[in-house]
């Protein structure tokens, strides 16, 4: 990259940042203080950028349905609704021609069971699904619901801990189940450690077996560049992939499913109702060929969805490749700073060169609960971060379980259940475009200042029934900050 194109982008990073909503919250702490939040929980959810609002509040006079083109509005509306989807389809580098783009609620969660319904009605004669053990709840328990087996292969295992989906496991669980595979559900990232899968690699496998593939995006999408089509090898390619548009920066937008046109076609649509049909008659109804409208019965989340595309327009007007290097900085430097801290856990393989990680890590401190580490860092630090299992509970127990180690050796099945639910749970730090070096740092000072004096935080918390730890002196009351009741009763009576 040029000086001059790297100036750009560092000037566009920092104006995104600047403009980011909530980038400057402040709160009280324990200890007295008020200071910046410094987010690093954008994995569950990021924060919605300055440019998604300012679109959203330019629309929201010219508002109307869809559905019709015969007033202003209406017509307005329409059209933008359009370039959502198609900016959907350019944004992971999908033809046009072959893929279409459907919006659903409850994210890439409502996407890949509308998903796993179609296609086990779609391909009835394939009852089997392959996914891995890295897996959140979301990209296992639809498949689960839906098919005869699913079959959960691991992830490599190293001296450095857990890495990516083991392709030679892939490679069996394919042999063996042959043609009842219906498809290859993985994640693109796992939420859990950031550690990125070679998915092109699994769609050439998959297919290999003529089975589909199907990517959990709700990680990747916000981190790294995604092609779907296009490949010189047209094995490379991704038949189905889910993304939430509340983690790629857009909170309260739909998820978006995109898929190869032609699996969605030829059957009967999963959801009825208006604007899914050419025609009803008293006794029977006529779905319509028009993709995306089959699959998007009911009035649309049309302030979503524009705010959606708004989003990726702007990452893919910046540039994903640079994006990615961008974090993959930030990525490596927490790593290195959070490696250097006696008693600080990293969960997941370390070596970034071999395993590239995106977005989080995962950590504990030892002889601390995650729920304690996550409160101080709160209460002390404000730095915001999410801690438990993050709905990926196998997996979470299978990395606590390795580090444990020879603690387990010995243990019955009983045994290991117990330990593993006395230990289960971690705290996730995770990042997002907005985020900086400079914050990487404050988390690591702040993990050193605890492990130094853990007895003394301690001695400040107690656990409550949900095993939650709650200060003894300090309380956030939440309602003096924002109560939506209070804000209504002030514009009434203001």
């Amino acid at each position: 990259m040029s000086e001059n194109c790297s100036r750009q982008f560092s000037d566009l990073i920092e104006k995104i940042r600047r403009t980011t909503v909530g980038i400057n919250v402040e709160h009280p702490l324990a200890d007295g203080r008020k200071t910046r939040r410094i987010y690093l929980d954008s994995t569950a959810s990021t924060l919605q950028l300055g440019v998604v609002q300012d679109v959203i509040r330019q629309y929201a006079p010219y508002y109307a349905n869809t559905h019709t083109t015969v007033h202003f509005n209406a017509k307005l509306s329409t059209r933008e609704y359009t370039w959502a989807h198609q900016e959907c389809l350019r944004f992971v580098n999908a033809d046009a021609d072959t893929y279409g783009c459907f919006f659903v609620g409850s994210g890439t969660t409502g996407g890949i069971n509308r998903i796993a319904r179609t296609m086990c009605r779609k391909r009835p004669e394939r009852d089997v699904v392959i996914t891995s053990i890295m897996e959140h709840h979301s990209n296992d328990l639809p498949h689960r619901k839906h098919f005869n087996k699913v079959v959960h292969i691991p992830v490599v295992a190293t001296a450095q801990g857990l890495g990516a989906v083991d392709l030679n496991a892939l490679k069996k669980a394919l042999g063996k189940y042959g043609d009842r595979v219906n498809y290859v559900a993985v994640t693109g990232v796992s939420n859990v450690t950031g550690i990125i899968n070679p998915i092109h690699d699994i769609a050439e496998l998959a297919h290999a077996c003529g089975a589909l593939i199907l990517v959990d995006a709700a990680q990747m999408a916000a981190h790294l560049p995604i092609r779907m089509s296009g490949h010189e090898n047209p094995m490379r390619n991704i038949d189905l992939l889910a993304l939430s548009g509340h983690k790629i920066y857009a909170p309260s937008s739909p998820g978006a499913v995109v898929t190869r046109k032609d699996l969605f076609s030829e059957i009967e649509p999963d959801e009825v109702g208006g604007g899914m049909v050419d025609d009803v008659y008293t006794e029977d109804y006529l779905c319509t060929s028009n993709f995306p409208d089959r699959e998007e019965a009911g009035t649309p989340n049309i302030l979503g969805a524009i705010a959606l595309a708004t989003s990726l327009y702007t990452l893919r007007s910046i540039g994903m490749d640079r994006i990615s290097e961008h974090e993959t900085e930030i990525i490596d430097h927490a790593i290195d700073r959070l490696s250097r801290i006696d008693d600080v856990v990293i969960y997941g393989h370390h070596g970034t060169d071999e395993y590239r990680r995106a977005g989080a890590v995962s950590i504990n401190i030892r002889d601390m609960h995650h729920s304690l580490t996550a409160a101080i860092l709160n209460d002390y630090f404000n730095i915001a971060v999410r801690n438990a299992c993050f709905c990926a509970h196998p997996y979470v127990r299978e990395m606590i379980s390795e580090d444990l180690g020879e603690q387990m050796e010995d243990l019955s099945n009983e045994e290991l259940e117990a330990l593993a639910d006395l230990h289960r749970g971690m705290v996730r730090c995770s990042f997002g475009i907005y985020n900086t070096a400079e914050d990487v740092d404050a988390l690591a000072d702040a993990l050193q200042k605890i492990v130094a004096n853990k007895d003394d935080y301690k001695a400040r918390y107690r656990q409550n029934q949900c095993n939650d730890y709650v200060h003894q002196t300090f309380a956030f009351d939440s309602k003096e900050v924002f109560s939506a009741s209070d804000a209504v009763k002030r514009w009434l009576h203001g």
